[in-house]
């Protein structure tokens, strides 16, 4: 049995950085994650996609932004499970107990569930035949975008991944950007950059047209698309992409007894505890008046949930909100020496 302060579930960004509120104020967590590797969402489907909107960070990769939050974490030593899932939660007292798939248990005042929007996986083709080429030139994430250089890739989809992968594989590919409408739901200044490059030439825009086949044995060959008119092409390519969302599962959380509000949980905006008093809700899962569904509201809601755990860890004391920058009692905690 694991006695803590607090079990955060889920290793994503926001998870990470909670972590880190957690021990600026003195309280000890671990972390579940059901990936086996750190960084959620950011490192399984985009680690070397560009992110602009971290606060003093013009920017950064999933990747990189990953390791900085493992980095800023360090001095408060914590540990990981991963590749496990949290299976059962009960109350006993004032502490929750929790059990994993591995059969880990843990003792803890709070939980914080900071597991994005449960487990994922993205949406596929829906042609058979995209299954013989998956892993190969038929991919759902992108891991290393130099695979792509002085290729032709063909990317289907109209969101924020799409266009953002389209723009940053024009400097290295021959890209041909299909969706199946002529508007994107992607943000706009994406769109107006996809549209300026296929001016230029360096992106082929293809809409109102979806995957109808795939030529090839071995590797693809070409591909065949098809249009809402009934007309269609055959096109060569190297690469297939589908970035058409992603279908979540809450998995066991479902039967936590929160008060669920589709695959999402409502919070107070306060601490952003659930209707379960010492489950916190953190990130894309949870849910409120308001949300945007920022890394930055992430660790806006972690900082929260991070001081409302501290009154069920150490009920008999008042926590005393102090800034980094001059609390001594925070600097011990991150190992700083510094002269009185």
């Amino acid at each position: 049995m694991i006695d803590t302060d607090v079990l955060i579930v889920g290793a994503g960004p926001t998870g990470l950085f909670c972590a880190h509120q957690l021990g600026i104020i003195g309280l000890k967590c671990e972390i579940v994650d059901n990936l086996d590797k750190l960084g959620g969402q950011c490192i399984e489907l985009y680690p070397d996609k560009p992110i602009y909107d971290i606060p003093a960070i013009p920017e950064c990769t999933g990747e990189e932004l990953t390791n900085n939050l493992i980095e800023q974490i360090k001095p408060f030593k914590t540990n990981f499970h991963l590749s496990d899932r949290v299976e059962e939660v009960k109350k006993e007292k004032n502490k929750w107990l929790v059990k994993t798939n591995k059969g880990k248990e843990f003792k803890v005042s709070s939980i914080i569930i900071a597991g994005g929007v449960g487990s994922f996986e993205p949406r596929k083709f829906p042609l058979k035949e995209c299954e013989k080429f998956e892993e190969k030139s038929v991919l759902y994430s992108i891991k290393d975008k130099n695979i792509f250089y002085n290729k032709t890739v063909s990317i289907f989809g109209g969101g924020d991944s799409a266009l953002d992968w389209a723009i940053e594989l024009s400097a290295i590919s021959k890209v041909q950007l299909i969706h199946r409408r002529d508007e994107f739901r992607g943000a706009q200044a994406s769109v107006n950059k996809v549209k300026e490059l296929n001016k230029e030439g360096k992106i082929e825009l293809l809409t109102k047209y979806h995957l109808s086949s795939i030529n090839g044995d071995k590797k693809i060959e070409s591909i065949n698309i098809k249009h809402d008119d009934g007309g269609s092409k055959n096109i060569e390519t190297d690469y297939l992409l589908g970035f058409f969302g992603l279908i979540m599962q809450l998995g066991p959380i479902a039967n936590w007894k929160l008060n669920l509000d589709k695959k999402h949980i409502p919070v107070n905006t306060e601490n952003f505890e659930t209707n379960q008093k010492g489950i916190f809700a953190i990130g894309d899962i949870c849910t409120y008046t308001g949300k945007l569904k920022l890394i930055l509201s992430g660790f806006h809601e972690g900082a929260l949930a991070a001081r409302g755990c501290f009154k069920y860890a150490k009920p008999d004391e008042k926590l005393r909100f102090e800034f980094t920058t001059t609390s001594k009692s925070v600097h011990s905690r991150l190992g700083i020496k510094k002269d009185d």
